[in-house]
């Protein structure tokens, strides 16, 4: 029952903690004391060292750590057309806790015609020797958090045609990582999580949207970006509640939308948050359909660097198998372990134990 393709019983989300020596870099880089070269190359080294201890703890699968990153969403964005980062008043809000005050804005027709993410990808690929993942923001991630407020009226009177423009310009990153050899994509999408929580809809409708309108809007512009996506390419989703130093946004199971987030949506894949009583119970689940989609259950938490028993990782995995069959279920950490630079509050230690023990537990479940 262990799998050949992705999602693999055994996977992760993507982001990994910024190791010492690469803080040090980009703050000496942001000082100008090295040149962007010299980050580059301490980037690299660092990268390869993650890469060969994923592979060392029994994973099939790499991804390069979004070492390169500051934000897991943002650093995607600000490379497409028409968009740009810029200071704003406050930072995103999490429980007990603020990011950097940075958000993205929509100042041109939004497109894609080349991205630095695409050789970070050529880089991961040439220096694994399993399958590299990719991980970029769903299309509908430009909008929800930023909101209306943030898409230039000049450039968008209508919102249809914002919509029609990012649907093509994630299309179109999608065949640009495929060219580069790219066979596994997985599309971070908090969107999903956070219409499932009262004060998040609330929070949307201040920002000028009708949240009751979005997820058909999302559903719409994923598969509209999956179109024409060659059959050997595997596109999953991941859906969390936020992640930023080991805090949270939202709260809330899935169960609002569950049937249409598993049925309306060409997703091959879906990495869901299952690490605390925030995300409710399993029985949404049951809108899962039958066939070749795979459910990754986040059991494993990367907010905090306390290791699960296993024991009681397998009764979980038990229990999501009364909804789903266990030959469509897979096991991963619920988020990634830094969406962020500043990463969340466990050791590197503590994270490759966590990742480590994944492998073990599906070894045992899916042997």
């Amino acid at each position: 029952m262990q799998r050949t393709a992705a999602p693999f019983r055994a996977d992760q989300v993507g982001s990994l903690l910024r190791p010492s020596a690469l803080k040090k870099a980009r703050r000496r880089r942001t000082a100008n004391e090295i040149t962007a070269d010299a980050l580059r190359a301490v980037e690299d080294r660092e990268i390869e060292r993650v890469i060969k201890k994923q592979e060392e703890i029994g994973l099939k699968l790499t991804t390069d750590g979004e070492l390169r990153r500051s934000w897991y969403q943002f650093d995607f964005m600000k490379g497409l057309d028409g968009v740009e980062l810029y200071e704003v008043g406050e930072g995103i809000v999490f429980h007990g806790v603020k990011t950097k005050a940075e958000s993205v804005r929509v100042v041109g027709r939004v497109d894609f015609a080349s991205h630095p993410h695409v050789d970070d990808f050529r880089f991961l690929r040439e220096h694994t020797r399993v399958s590299p993942k990719m991980t970029i923001p769903a299309p509908g991630m430009l909008h929800f958090r930023p909101g209306r407020q943030s898409i230039s009226k000049q450039v968008y009177p209508d919102l249809e045609q914002f919509f029609d423009d990012v649907a093509t310009a994630s299309r179109k990153a999608l065949g640009a990582f495929y060219d580069a050899g790219c066979r596994y994509l997985q599309f971070d999408d908090t969107t999903w999580a956070m219409m499932c929580d009262e004060r998040e809809l609330a929070h949307s409708r201040q920002r000028g949207d009708e949240p009751e309108k979005l997820p058909a809007v999302y559903a719409r512009l994923i598969n509209r970006a999956l179109e024409g996506k060659p059959a050997d390419m595997v596109v999953t989703l991941h859906s969390c509640r936020g992640n930023f130093r080991s805090a949270w946004i939202a709260e809330g199971g899935y169960e609002p939308l569950a049937e249409r987030l598993f049925n309306e949506l060409n997703i091959d894949g879906y990495f869901l948050e299952y690490d605390s009583d925030r995300a409710g119970g399993f029985e949404p689940l049951r809108f899962f359909p039958k066939g070749k989609k795979q459910l990754v259950l986040g059991l494993v938490t990367s907010k905090s660097g306390v290791l699960e028993k296993k024991d009681d990782i397998r009764r979980r995995i038990d229990e999501a198998a009364k909804y789903v069959a266990l030959d469509q279920l897979c096991l991963s950490p619920q988020c990634g372990f830094a969406s962020t630079e500043e990463g969340n509050v466990l050791s590197e230690d503590e994270q490759w134990a966590k990742l480590r023990m994944v492998v073990e537990v599906a070894e045992e479940v899916w042997s």
